[in-house]
């Protein structure tokens, strides 16, 4: 059994349906890339360096270290004048062979531009770049950098910088912590910005390439992918590690955001398709698209079916 909470929140903040602890405090980690991206993409930074739509994708992914993921990365630093040295996620194996439940070949060598998190990285050396910033000290909490990413996360999720949790990722970089209606709300923003307050017309900008290129913000055979192709341009979908799991819904003006309290996977995704099948939000061809994602068959070493995971969430209406 898989504990957890569900809000959704409307773009004026109200909580319109939940199950759990709506309120729950909850480290955002990787749901926070497109509010992490605003401020390069305020400032300019795309036009500055000639980013395409794949590379501004790039900015929110949680990528596999496909090839592809791993060219757009490296097209990234280069434009911007920084190298594979200059990142500072560290390295592990691509998740591309995690999704394939394959061993990477012996004696493969990876790099940091591997690191699910590289993007949002080359995207950070970017700014240091484009506003004359020290790149060495870039994930201080102090730099500058990650100064203007905290006031853009307080912004869009109306939580005060003095209220934010602060914590440091998997990738080294400062990450928060904010009640779990509070990021539904910064996903409903961003699934309908236009050119309106503090980041005028960026957070619309950085939707539109994750929409166009769900394959660069994730990878195949990987939740985001699945669930941004299911909606077919209405849906945007950042998922985070521990259990989390961030939406926002053009059409209803809505975001989303799940918690799974043990931080298992195994329960967030059936809980994510049951929530937005309870919600209204699939028709018979999102059913069909979504259906493995919703009660995955468990299978053993002989690829027997053993049983399957079911979910049992219940979201009850609050507006």
């Amino acid at each position: 059994m898989h504990y957890g909470s569900v809000a959704v929140v409307d773009r004026d903040g109200r909580l319109v349906c939940a199950a759990g602890d709506p309120r729950y405090l909850t480290a955002t980690r990787s749901a926070l890339k497109p509010l992490q991206a605003l401020p390069l993409v305020a400032e300019g930074g795309i036009e500055h360096f000639g980013y395409d739509a794949t590379h501004t994708a790039l900015l929110c992914a949680s990528h596999s270290g496909e090839p592809r993921h791993v060219a757009g990365v490296a097209a990234m630093l280069e434009r911007a004048q920084c190298s594979i040295e200059d990142l500072q996620c560290g390295v592990h194996p691509p998740l591309y062979y995690t999704v394939r439940e394959e061993l990477p070949p012996a004696g493969a060598g990876f790099t940091a531009l591997h690191h699910n998190c590289s993007g949002k990285h080359a995207g950070m050396l970017a700014y240091c770049r484009l506003c004359g910033l020290p790149a060495a000290s870039y994930l201080d909490f102090g730099h500058p950098l990650q100064q203007a990413i905290r006031g853009a996360v307080a912004y869009m999720t109306g939580v005060p910088e003095t209220a934010l949790r602060a914590g440091i990722d998997g990738c080294s970089a400062p990450n928060y912590a904010v009640p779990l209606d509070r990021l539904a709300f910064a996903y409903a923003r961003l699934a309908t910005a236009a050119a309106e307050g503090r980041y005028g017309a960026a957070a619309a900008r950085l939707v539109r390439a994750m929409v166009a290129h769900p394959e660069m913000v994730s990878g195949e055979g990987r939740n985001d992918l699945a669930l941004m192709r299911a909606g077919g341009g209405d849906w945007v979908t950042k998922v985070g590690a521990e259990g989390v799991q961030a939406i926002g819904v053009k059409s209803r003006g809505w975001g989303i955001a799940i918690k799974v309290i043990d931080g298992n996977a195994r329960g967030l995704h059936p809980a994510t398709v049951a929530v937005l099948d309870q919600l209204g939000l699939l028709d018979e061809s999102r059913h069909a698209a979504l259906a493995a994602w919703r009660a995955p068959e468990i299978r053993n070493h002989r690829g027997m079916a053993t049983g399957r995971v079911e979910p049992m969430v219940e979201i009850e209406r609050c507006a």
